[in-house]
């Protein structure tokens, strides 16, 4: 079985760069505390090390 990942963005993107605006759109958040659970893959990981300041991540 593999491992799940729930993202949840946490803080707003008003003001950060376009990458990492980007980056919270392609992990699929667009709301403040929405949540969306993923694959747990080394391109997830990136991603939620690119942003890891706006978003809170919990393994499923």
């Amino acid at each position: 079985m593999s491992k799940k990942l729930e993202i949840t963005l946490t803080r707003s993107v008003i003001g950060r760069t376009e990458v990492q605006r980007q980056t919270v759109q392609t992990l699929g958040l667009k709301k403040i505390h929405q949540s969306v659970v993923r694959e747990d893959t080394p391109a997830v990981r990136g991603m939620v090390n690119k942003v890891s300041h706006l978003i809170a991540v919990k393994e499923v």
